[in-house]
């Protein structure tokens, strides 16, 4: 199956990874977390060429994850700031970073810390209603009417 094909797959992973998965679109987000909004600044970040970036860009503000807001009229230059569906991509970006530090990083990892306590906040997935901490073996999927 083809990168393109998954946005038509009846599977969230599948249709997430058509929209984030290309190579650069995650290290973009990056950026946007770390408070870069200007295409100069992106460019400039990740070294890419204009035609990725252009392209990266018009899918994430196609997708609604990215807004394009002008900020300077003459000549007119855009900002790219993060919508409410872009800022909810936070923690599995932080997940690929733990994972990354975990298994694939031979450099000191970017440590996360809470500005509320000064300590370090690390990604984990818990029960919505009892508040455990659960994993992948404590989980079973359940389809909703529809689903298939």
């Amino acid at each position: 199956m083809k990168h393109d094909e998954l946005q038509d797959v009846y599977c969230s992973v599948a249709r997430t990874w058509s929209v984030i998965g290309e190579r650069w679109t995650m290290m973009i987000l990056r950026e946007c977390f770390r408070g870069e909004r200007r295409y100069d600044h992106f460019r400039a970040k990740l070294g890419l060429g204009s035609g990725v970036l252009n392209d990266r860009l018009r899918v994430l503000v196609d997708e609604g994850i990215l807004d394009r807001v002008p900020y300077q009229e003459q000549p007119t230059r855009h900002e790219y700031p993060l919508t409410p569906k872009g800022a909810d991509l936070y923690p599995v970006l932080v997940a690929l970073m733990a994972w990354g530090d975990r298994y694939e990083n031979d450099v000191p990892p970017v440590r996360l810390v809470h500005r509320g306590c000064g300590h370090a906040a690390e990604p984990r997935m818990t029960c919505a209603h009892c508040d455990e901490p659960v994993s992948w073996r404590e989980m079973t999927a359940e389809f909703e009417p529809g689903a298939w």
